[in-house]
């Protein structure tokens, strides 16, 4: 169809190559038969073709580079989307030696008569800078043009381009700050989002901090400095500082999440505290409205709600949980109510934990009894009442609730340790049933620190511990052996033997941090001959006062990144983040603002008739070679392009389209100058050919030059080129037993184009030897039944000290027996095979979910196998569990709804049987491997592998 003559035929192949690229499907074999159809006259033909390009350029470059010219032409075109698709093609070509051409087409789009075609140079400008950093100079002359855009489509997409080129030359933006301000209620969200975030860091460096004279260090210096004669001037806000606020907060009733959070950290960043209040309300009804950014609006909530408490009280019954609320929304919904908690809610606050506790979601619980821990240390009058109400979680049936109670009393037994050492004898007799490490070491340690309070109690609590000593966890040893040290220093007639004999056993410990310990702890507290000189002060080291823990909430001082950033999300500065400011001491000088007012006529409407546009033409663009096919030109660079014969250049730039709809009047107008403007064209021509083409002279390289791109190649020439990847190599033949020749080989996971029945085997030969090898050939293959194999090319001669590949094919029958063959040279012989793994056997393909799961339900009974497994911690994420997956079989990824299941699907090379995975994995670590297969055999061979690659 895309070779057939008739339009009709190549529109329906491409609507239909277009939906399979749509659907995930890879199409990039037909790359070669699509980009000859890139000059086709048919315009809807010729969109989906760019489409089609953009997707591929980047992949199929050299075939892409060939075609390079009709994208010149394309830049001419008078349609505005076929101009804009050429140039998103051109810099979608990543390669070096065509850096002036995308420099100059984008100068020449930025001044184009249509905003769609200037806004797709803007989105150019960030990938030829990436290409090549050194036209950054050149590049910011483009933006600085782009940002004086007048158009509202242009604006986020130039403002994007900055902040990816030049985001330090802040004085781009001086005098096209108030026109931003002004535009942006009429920017589509995309950019409304990027202006936004760019102007909060522009008013953190150009506007004084509206909060100064409310803030405790200020009214502190007025007070110290009240002597003074001089008194510090009220603060008055800027009028552009007032224009950016009032310009924004309509926009927090967008229906665009990402530009409501982009106002709120505005005016949690810029606002005057007394006007901050106003995005609260936003947030909460944009946590109720969109389930899926609840998590990200919860993030910044618990920043904004630890310095801004107020403004969140009125909605504290928002952030109540609920039993459908996924585990991370509920343990940031915990932060914000212990952030909101004071004297006045703390009791209601506390009957809703008190609900939260019997929740069957562990770590749900354990968020919990944090959050109390932490209100009733920033809340001294409930301090006992939280204290009392975690003791009896200590009777809890559940061992991680006690656990997670256990560490919590500890932290906050601290602060008063005298009072509660009823509390401590309590924990004391814990020990015989609490079993979760940390726990146990929690409370030898507080047995430990307040000995003192319970004299009586920590001798019995080491006899116990020195039973079991050599059955406990390593966190546990250590704090047995801090508890000895401590009971020898203050009741050593009692411990004096339990310490020596827990000393004893831990310098035979298997953990050295464990040895160690104990021998530093015997020469510090054991005083003898070779005691060094810090045994005097033992109990200065051992029984020095600790300082009591202070429970903060991990959103505490975030707030120094941008909010709604990745850098935020983390709390770390991530790559690519650009610092926020801080508030300048004196306000910059505001003039830099000021625009003399005047009106701008734009370079293509400067010339109206179509008597000076004639004369104008005169000098050619720098695309000569497209002059002729694609009419006129509209390149505003040379003022070759104007308005309508009526001057009314606001029209144009609003359509920017030249379509057969809209240009109906100037093809009637053209005709009247055909016959004329056929002479001209005519001279034109003959004086291109004559002239020297431009591009020649700057590509250096012989094999890319003007002759060459205008000339393509045949495709059978072209070469298709193996991607390189983390292929597992194997070794067939050691340099040592082949005299210098070494051999080894790969599963190149590629199609062998001659068989597709057959496996692709990459084979290297490296000579090593200091005499050349020749005539290297295969002989006598030996072959199971039905096996069959596809001899590399022999190769004459392998200087020494080279490297050369070959691919060979092997139909395998789906199986993992061993080919067999002799590998010769022009002096030996030697016998190798090539066993595969039965995960090489296979070739991915496409699956929608609804496909896979209808293709499990048919495989199911007999040809399904289902293993249990547990991950190991670096093999527990999604990445991981897809990267060795697809490391051992040659799968591919299918969609999947839930984020716990990762399915992947694929075909036997020989037969076509089917082969499907699942891995379902849970949060403690276990998993499900479940493959169904039409084949048994390889399926049992398969679960094998793959269960170990996932727990190795």
């Amino acid at each position: 169809m895309l070779d057939s003559n008739k339009d009709s035929l190549k529109l329906e192949a491409m609507k239909r190559i277009v939906a399979m690229i749509a659907r995930g499907k890879n199409a990039s074999d037909l790359f070669p038969a699509v980009v000859k159809n890139v000059a086709c006259k048919n315009i809807e033909v010729k969109k989906l073709v760019y489409v089609y390009l953009v997707r591929y350029a980047e992949e199929q470059q050299d075939l892409a580079l060939l075609s390079i010219s009709t994208f010149q032409r394309g830049l001419k075109d008078p349609n505005q989307l076929i101009r804009a698709s050429a140039l998103r093609v051109l810099s979608s070509i990543r390669v070096t030696i065509i850096v002036p051409i995308m420099m100059l087409a984008i100068k020449e789009a930025a001044s184009d008569m249509s905003p769609y075609v200037r806004k797709t140079a803007a989105h150019a400008i960030p990938k030829l800078y990436s290409l090549d950093p050194e036209q950054k100079d050149c590049l910011i002359e483009v933006i600085e043009k782009l940002l004086a855009d007048k158009t509202t489509l242009v604006a986020g997409s130039v403002v994007m381009a900055f902040e990816e080129v030049c985001p330090e030359r802040i004085d781009l933006i001086h005098k096209n700050y108030r026109k931003l301000c002004n535009l942006l209620i009429d920017v589509e969200e995309w950019g409304q989002v990027v202006i936004i975030n760019m102007l909060t860091r522009y008013a953190r460096t150009q506007f004084l901090n509206p909060n100064m004279n409310e803030d405790k260090e200020e009214k502190e210096k007025k007070k110290t400095e009240a002597t003074a004669v001089v008194k510090r001037k009220p603060y008055v806000m800027d009028p552009d500082h007032r224009l950016l606020l009032r310009n924004t907060k309509p926009l927090l009733q967008s229906r665009n999440a990402a530009v409501v959070m982009a106002v709120a950290q505005l005016y949690f960043h810029l606002a005057p505290k007394a006007e901050v209040g106003v995005i609260a309300k936003a947030l909460v009804r944009l946590m109720r409205s969109h389930s899926e950014v609840q998590y990200v609006v919860l993030q910044n909530v618990a920043t904004m709600s630890i310095k801004r408490r107020g403004m969140f009280e009125p909605y504290l019954k928002s952030f109540y949980i609920r039993s459908t609320d996924p585990t991370q929304i509920k343990v940031l919904k915990l932060e914000v109510l212990t952030n909101l908690a004071n004297e006045t809610n703390i009791s209601t606050i506390l009957r809703e934990f008190q609900t939260y506790i019997k929740s069957n979601d562990k770590d749900f619980v354990a968020a919990t009894i944090q959050a109390i821990g932490r209100c009733a240390t920033n809340i001294g009058e409930v301090r006992d009442t939280c204290l009392n109400g975690l003791v009896q979680l200590l009777s809890n049936r559940d061992e991680l609730v006690v656990a997670e109670s256990v560490v919590v009393i500890k932290k906050l037994l601290q602060m008063q340790p005298e009072q509660h050492s009823d509390i401590i004898k309590h924990m004391a007799k814990l020990t015989d049933n609490i079993q979760v490490p940390m726990a146990r070491a929690s409370i030898l340690w507080l047995i430990g620190e307040y000995c003192e309070h319970v004299p009586k109690i920590a001798p019995d609590v080491l006899r116990k511990m020195a039973k079991t000593f050599t059955n406990e966890e390593d966190i546990v040893k250590l704090q047995i052996i801090n508890l000895a040290a401590k009971l020898y220093l203050t009741n050593s007639k009692q411990t004096k033997l339990l310490t020596q004999y827990v000393l004893n056993l831990a310098k035979y410990d298997q953990n050295y941090d464990i040895r160690d310990r104990a021998r530093f702890i015997r020469q510090l507290i054991v005083p003898t001959d070779k005691s060094g000189a810090l045994s005097k002060y033992a109990k200065k080291l051992f029984l020095a006062l600790k300082p009591a823990p202070v429970l903060e909430s991990p959103f505490k001082d975030r707030d120094h990144f941008q909010l709604g950033s990745l850098s935020h999300l983390l709390n770390a500065k991530a790559g690519g983040y650009q610092v926020l400011p801080d508030w300048p001491e004196a306000a910059p000088d505001p003039s830099v603002r000021n625009v003399e007012v005047k009106e701008s006529v734009p370079e293509w409407t400067k010339c109206s008739s179509r008597e000076k546009r004639k004369e104008k033409k005169a000098d050619k663009p720098f695309y000569s070679d497209s002059e002729g096919e694609s009419g006129p030109t509209e390149s505003a660079d040379s003022d070759t392009a104007s308005g309508s014969e009526s001057g009314s250049g606001s029209e144009e730039s609003g359509s920017g389209s030249e379509s057969e709809e809209s240009n109906e009047e100037s093809e009637s107008a053209s005709e009247e100058d055909e016959e004329e403007e056929g002479k001209k064209k005519k001279k034109n021509v003959e004086k291109i050919k004559a002239r020297k083409p431009v591009f020649a002279t700057i590509c250096k390289p012989a094999w890319l030059n003007m002759q060459f791109l205008l000339n393509p190649l045949p495709v059978s020439v072209l070469q298709t080129i193996i991607p390189s990847g983390n292929l597992k190599t194997y070794e067939l033949l050691h340099r040592i037993t082949g005299e210098g020749l070494s051999v080894e080989y790969c599963f190149s996971r590629q199609p062998f184009s001659p068989d597709p029945h057959m496996v692709a085997v990459k084979i290297q030969f490296t000579n090593s030897a200091t005499s050349e090898a020749k005539s290297l050939h295969m002989e006598d293959a030996k072959l199971q039944s039905g096996m069959r194999i596809k001899e590399f090319p022999e190769i004459e001669v392998l200087p020494a000290g080279e490297t050369l590949s070959v691919v060979m094919g092997i139909d395998f029958c789906d199986s993992t027996q061993a080919a067999n063959f002799q590998l010769c040279t022009h002096t030996r012989k030697f016998f190798v095979s090539i066993q595969p793994p039965v995960g090489e056997l296979m070739m991915p393909i496409f699956m929608t979910e609804n496909e896979f799961k209808k293709e499990q339900g048919q495989l199911m009974g007999m040809n399904e196998i289902t293993e249990k497994l547990t991950l190991e911690e670096k093999c527990q994420g999604e990445h991981a569990v897809v990267q060795r997956v697809t490391t051992a079989a040659n799968l591919s990824r299918v969609p999947c709804g839930s984020d716990k299941e990762c399915r992947f699907a694929g075909k036997t090379v020989t037969s076509g049987s089917l082969v499907l995975v699942s891995v379902v994995t849970k949060e403690d670590g276990a998993a499900q491997l479940t493959v169904n297969c039409e084949k048994m055999v390889i399926g049992t061979m398969l679960v094998k592998d793959i269960l170990q690659a996932l727990t190795q």
